[in-house]
């Protein structure tokens, strides 16, 4: 009996390895080599990120001296970014950036892309913030979104002037939109063209903008007054010292994106507006907008703006709700590409690798904010904040954080001056964050 049941067991495990090995699904990879071009020195040790836009995941890779990265994933579709500062003479430096078109990777095949990296001067005048995904009403149930604002900043020791300072959105105005600009091979097709479409409208400061050194200016898109009144998760707005968009005059005159701003901000900030599409409000999105900050140059913003000359439509689509204006890219100061983290597998870029290579993820009506990541290197070698820095940040959403540790807001109110990244990659220049800094 004993060597009876010796038999049966044996013939079980056997049973069930043989079943075990027959039924275990086998993992097919493929080999996916980039190759990165458009630096003449040494191509070596750039980071190059891969990320499968089906499930999200991210791959990383260094280069070898031939400017490839290799990787081994599973077959799917998938899309590349590369990113690398580098430094000039003076205070110049430059910011190397370049993303590929959607890479389909094949079941045991080799797969071959190139990314073409573009240089882009970094400029000391950048997006510090960005809040456009609104927030719930005190109800809990309703979502507000009438509260956006942006706030720019002076990333340097010296005082930053502008003149004709211009606001714009890219097109489509969300990110997971149907998007009608990709030609076949996956690239936008204003790719190499030397401009960047702005849609609708685009808002500027009526007078010489200067920023005194690592300061910043608040700039509020829709409700300009004390929305806390109504809604206590939103903000005040109420301050002499920020800016707001409203010009009525012209024909973003939607009374509830614009409100008659607080009597507390004084006229001379009000931001005109250039409008050349149909809308009666800027429709700056509320989920996954691509913000541009950029100067015209020897021309006037709404001249430039009422040229024929430079419109554009979105998709091809010759009407005036597709209308955009194109805007040279060496106008262009500062930019962030946003993506819905709703739509993760929907979203695709606006912007070309030498404006923003990456894009960073939002969540929408919780009154998170965009924020821009401390350079720690950079904020800690200025002998100014010695003992005024202060650490272990901790409103990042999930994920998503500042890799410095330094809370940017707490120590500037401790005295410090912040440095902030900016390598013209949003993915690694911003996280989202659980608030709005104006909300106190």
């Amino acid at each position: 009996m004993k060597k009876y049941s010796i038999w049966l067991l044996a013939i079980g495990i056997w049973l069930l390895t043989a079943c075990t090995d027959q039924d275990a699904p086998s993992v097919d990879t493929s080999e996916v080599r980039i190759l990165l071009t458009g630096i003449d020195d040494d191509l070596s040790g750039l980071d190059v990120q891969l990320r499968n836009i089906s499930t999200g995941s991210i791959f990383v890779k260094t280069t070898d001296k031939q400017g490839i990265a290799s990787f081994i994933v599973t077959p799917g579709l998938y899309e590349a970014s590369a990113s690398q500062t580098r430094y000039g003479t003076g205070n110049e430096y430059y910011s190397y950036n370049g993303t590929s078109g959607q890479i389909t990777v094949l079941k045991e095949q080799q797969t071959t892309a190139s990314i073409t990296m573009k240089r882009a001067v970094i400029s000391r005048l950048v997006i510090k913030e960005l809040y456009c995904g609104g927030c719930m009403a005190d109800d809990g149930i309703t979502p507000f979104y009438y509260d956006k604002c942006v706030i720019l900043y002076n990333n340097s020791a010296e005082a930053a002037s502008y003149d004709n300072l211009c606001i714009g959105i890219a097109a489509p105005a969300n990110a997971q939109a149907t998007n009608n600009n990709y030609t076949a091979d996956g690239s936008l097709n204003y790719e190499g063209e030397g401009f960047t479409p702005m849609w609708n409208g685009i808002w500027y400061f009526p007078a010489t903008l200067t920023i005194k050194p690592y300061s910043q200016v608040v700039v509020n898109i829709h409700g300009a007054i004390n929305n806390t009144l109504s809604y206590s998760n939103s903000i005040n707005y109420a301050n002499a010292d920020y800016y707001c968009m409203f010009d009525p005059e012209s024909g973003y005159n939607n009374q509830r994106y614009c409100p008659t701003p607080s009597e507390a901000i004084p006229t001379s900030h009000y931001l005109k507006a250039a409008v050349y599409a149909q809308g009666n409000a800027w429709p700056l999105s509320n989920s996954s907008p691509a913000i541009v900050l950029f100067q015209t140059k020897g021309i006037a913003p709404a001249d430039y703006s009422a040229n024929t000359a430079n419109y554009w439509y979105d998709g091809g689509n010759s009407n005036a709700v597709k209308r955009c204006v194109k805007v040279p890219n060496d106008w262009i100061i500062d930019a962030i590409e946003v993506f819905s983290s709703d739509y993760a597998t929907q979203c695709v870029k606006r912007l070309t690798a030498d404006i923003d290579a990456g894009y960073v993820w939002m969540t929408n009506k919780k009154g998170h904010a965009i924020y821009r990541n401390v350079d720690r290197q950079a904020t800690e070698s200025l002998p100014e904040n010695d003992g005024r820095l202060v650490y272990n940040y901790s409103l990042g959403v999930d994920d998503s954080t500042d890799p410095s540790d330094i809370d940017a807001e707490a120590s500037i109110n401790n005295g410090a001056h912040i440095i902030y990244q900016n390598t013209n990659n949003a993915t690694n220049d911003f996280h989202e964050r659980q608030l709005c800094s104006l909300r106190k």
